[in-house]
């Protein structure tokens, strides 16, 4: 039945989401050890926080991720980057914190379904669970669509270049701006991915002959490759935006 869902409602469609998280994520994306440990707890701890939206033949066409975590609302207190908050949720969770927002873990589209709005949908089903649960804020750090094209831009500058029209130059900045998102600060390391050079490039699909940063498909920024000690790093670089829903207390 098309609509939207949460993951507690239908948790049959957990197979769809994931395929299309493997559709969708570059290889190397996948190589992230908090995002591995807390995949599973968005299934089995907070299906109140997984939004599905549902089209024609009982298809999963987006889906949104989220964990709540323990933030006051003060940019003092917000975790470094998407790493850090995502840690931070499943600490809290373990420790019997009461959080305070919500913080996006991540949003897809189905292939062939992008440039729909479904997005917004998403987002907008999120502030909605928020509000439910009397959260004050959802915040991401969002992975800018378009920062693959202008991996050698600093994202200190790509976050804040716009179109003629003033608006947000990057698809995904500009739909939570619209939202009426507020742009808090950027994240150059927010997600640490480390490897052999051989593991490097089996999820780059390419070779990496000698020591140094190489542009690589998918990724928002260069890797760095260590021949001699036989390792590859990435940062994948995030902004963070901010979505009230009520006033911070």
């Amino acid at each position: 039945m098309s609509g939207i869902y949460t993951l507690s409602e239908r948790p049959e469609l957990g197979r769809q989401i994931s395929d299309i998280h493997n559709a969708v994520w570059p290889r190397f994306m996948q190589e992230n050890d908090v995002a591995n440990r807390a995949w599973p707890l968005l299934f089995e701890v907070w299906g109140d926080f997984q939004v599905v939206l549902v089209g024609e033949e009982d298809r999963v066409v987006a889906a949104g991720h989220a964990l709540p975590f323990a933030w006051d609302g003060s940019l003092e207190t917000l975790p470094y980057g998407w790493e850090a908050a995502t840690a931070q949720g499943m600490r809290d969770y373990e420790q019997g914190i009461a959080p305070g927002a919500l913080n996006a873990y991540a949003i897809v589209v189905a292939p062939g379904q992008q440039g729909k709005g479904y997005s917004g949908f998403i987002l907008n089903a999120l502030r909605v669970q928020a509000q439910k649960y009397g959260l004050h804020s959802v915040v991401a750090c969002v992975r800018p669509t378009l920062k693959a094209l202008y991996p050698l831009t600093p994202i200190e500058r790509y976050a804040r270049w716009t179109q003629p029209d003033g608006l947000p130059f990057d698809p995904w900045i500009r739909v939570h701006w619209r939202a009426g998102g507020e742009m808090l600060n950027v994240s150059p390391r927010s997600m640490e991915i480390t490897g052999s050079v051989g593991e490097w490039e089996e999820w780059a699909g390419m070779c990496f002959p000698e020591s140094g940063e190489y542009v690589v498909k998918g990724a928002l920024q260069p890797v760095t490759i260590d021949v001699e000690s036989d390792k590859g790093l990435y940062y994948d670089p995030n902004v963070w935006m901010w979505h009230k829903i009520r006033a911070v207390e």
